[in-house]
Formats: structure tokens, sequence, C-alpha cells
């Protein structure tokens, strides 16, 4: 299939949200994309949720916690206390604590009084775990040779560091009697999907990975050359940082979703659609008659042209032109596919 990388990613993203875990009954999942560490940023991310624990994370409203906020929603008291012998030691100073209390108290995620000259919080509601599982799964629709050499090194640190519970690369299917990614030089640890269409295979099941044992960032390794006698280097993860980020990049995950992408694409040209095809709404540019990428979709394209006002004047129900009613309709996707909600 002739298609982008980005595209390919959108596909994925749509089939993990409706089919996950692959030959296995269905499990409550959020996906994400384009989301990791500053080091390392993963195509497709799965998290797998317990729907019931998710549906009391939403107690804290739509937006992310960050790990400040965290820090604080999930060690302030059941009682009123004084918020400095009530919290442990952030590490940071502690005006910021007093920074994100006041922003909790704002959201409405946390009770806030003032007792004379001290600042008093109390628990609103329990922060739940809601994460189970986290996947981690890289989109290459054409996984030829060099395609795979330059993946094996990003995958043997995904391992190595294991962050996720698991690593899967995507690709096309071939057809073939025996899957060219299975002959690629990808790490036995990482499995590997095969896609037809909205339909994908396990062509190799992966290795789970110990994400409460101590990993291991490769910062830097030897070229491999005959001459190279150069030492890697690495430092360990601690399991507790390790957490921290999972719990990071869930709570991302939980307020971007996957169907996002409008807002690094410019939905308001005259050009832009989103059209079905099957289960899949995809964006689709009417001047180049090609689904375009998220890269190609900007103020620059020499075929932009903003809706004319008229379009966001007459004939729209809703405020807005057609750019606004195709980001309304992502949003509203987004939020029934959610776990728990029925699935259309």
């Amino acid at each position: 299939m002739d298609e982008s990388e980005f595209v390919f990613e959108l596909r994925t993203c749509r089939w993990a949200e409706r089919r996950w875990p692959p030959g296995d009954s269905e499990r409550a999942v959020l996906v994400a994309r384009q989301l990791g560490t500053k080091r390392r940023r993963w195509d497709t991310v799965v998290i797998e949720v317990d729907a019931d624990a998710l549906a009391r994370r939403a107690n804290f409203g739509r937006d992310r916690l960050d790990g400040d906020m965290l820090h604080l929603v999930k060690h302030a008291p059941e009682e009123w206390e004084w918020y400095r012998d009530a919290l442990p030691d952030p590490g940071y100073p502690w005006r910021y604590v007093r920074e994100t209390i006041h922003e909790a108290d704002d959201r409405g995620i946390l009770d806030v009084r003032k007792n004379g000259n001290r600042l008093e919080i109390r628990r609103r509601f329990v922060y739940p775990d809601w994460v189970r599982r986290m996947v981690a799964i890289e989109n290459k629709p054409d996984l030829d040779a060099s395609a795979a050499r330059n993946l094996r090194p990003q995958l043997e640190r995904d391992v190595a560091l294991s962050l996720a519970d698991e690593v899967w690369v995507a690709t096309n299917r071939t057809g073939e009697r025996v899957e060219p990614a299975l002959l690629e030089s990808i790490p036995v640890e990482a499995g590997i999907l095969t896609f037809d269409g909205h339909d994908a295979d396990v062509a190799w099941y992966p290795r789970t990975l110990d994400v409460n044992a101590t990993g291991t960032r490769i910062l830097e390794r030897p070229s491999g050359g005959k001459y190279d006698q150069s030492a890697a280097r690495f430092e360990y993860v601690s399991p507790e940082e390790k957490r921290r980020k999972r719990l990071a990049i869930a709570e991302r995950a939980y307020e971007r979703g996957w169907r996002t992408y409008t807002r690094t694409m410019r939905p308001d040209c005259r050009h832009f659609e989103l059209r079905r095809e099957d289960e899949l709404v995809l964006p689709y540019c009417a001047a180049k008659a090609c689904h375009q990428t998220a890269r190609e979709c900007s103020g620059r394209c020499p075929s932009f042209e903003p809706e004319p006002p008229a379009w966001r004047q007459k004939g729209w129900p809703i405020e807005g032109g057609p750019g606004k009613a195709n980001k309304r309709l992502l949003e509203s996707r987004r939020e029934r596919f959610r776990p728990g909600e029925a699935k259309r």
C-alpha cells in the first residue's frame, strides 16, 4: 500500500483502539501518538487501563496532571493540614508547591483554605491506579533492510530501558511465505505486526519487559567499526523514576489521544477535508488529491487557502466553518471511544 508513514500511523492507532491486544480478549485501552520522553518519542502508545479506575480519573478533569500536580494530589491528606506537613519534600522550593496548590484549587481538584498565615489543603478525590500496562509501537510501513538498520538502535534502547511493557514494530504485509521483517536485524525482544489494510497479524510476539526492575539508559555506543575500541556509555534508571515517567506519559495520552493531529495541521484551509475509509477518518487535501502529512499541511503550503468568511457565517448550525466542524468531529470521536463508552 503506497501511503505516508503518517497515514499508516493513524491506521495503526485506529486498529489498536478497536482490536488490542492482537489475538486475545478485548481490553480497555487509551491510544495516543508521538509520545515519550525527551530522549525518545514513540509513534504509537497503547495504554492498557483499568476501566473502573479510569472512570474515577475523570474526577480530575480532561487535562493532564504533570509531575508537580501528581505529587500534590497523590499525597494530599484526608483532613485539613498545613501543606508542608502533609506533603513529602518535593526536592525543589516550596513556593512552587504553593503555585501548584493554587492551580489545583482553580481546577477544582483540591480543597484549599487559609488558616491564619498557613495554607491548608485537603484531598477532594483519591487519585486511582488506572494504568495497567504500556505498549510502544514503531510504525514502518516499508521495513526494508535500511529502515531496519536505522530502527535497531532505537529498539535496543527501548529494550534496555524497559520503560514500556512491550515494544512492537508495525509494517505492511507483503504476502510472502516468510515476511521480510522477520529476516531483518530487529531485536528478538520486539514484536512484529503486519498490516493488510485495516487488519493486522502477529508475525512475531514480543518479550514482556520487566518495568519494575532497574533500567539501563544507553547514552552512547561504539560505532562498531573494525578499529573501534571505545566503550559504551550508559546510566541506570531506578524503578521509581520509571514509574514516574510511565505515569507522566499515560497522563499525556489521557489528555491528547491520537486524533489531535489537526492541532499541527491547517483544517481552516478550504482544501482540507476529513474522509471516511471504512472505520477510519483520515485527513485529505483536495488540492493535492492525496492524504497529506502533518508536515505538508501548514501555512507554508503553496496550495493553502484560508476558508472564505462566508463559509464561517452561513449554513453551519454551530459557530465556525468546516475547519471548526472537523475539529469537533475528531474530538467527539475521541470521547466516544474512551474505555467504558459504547463503540460505534
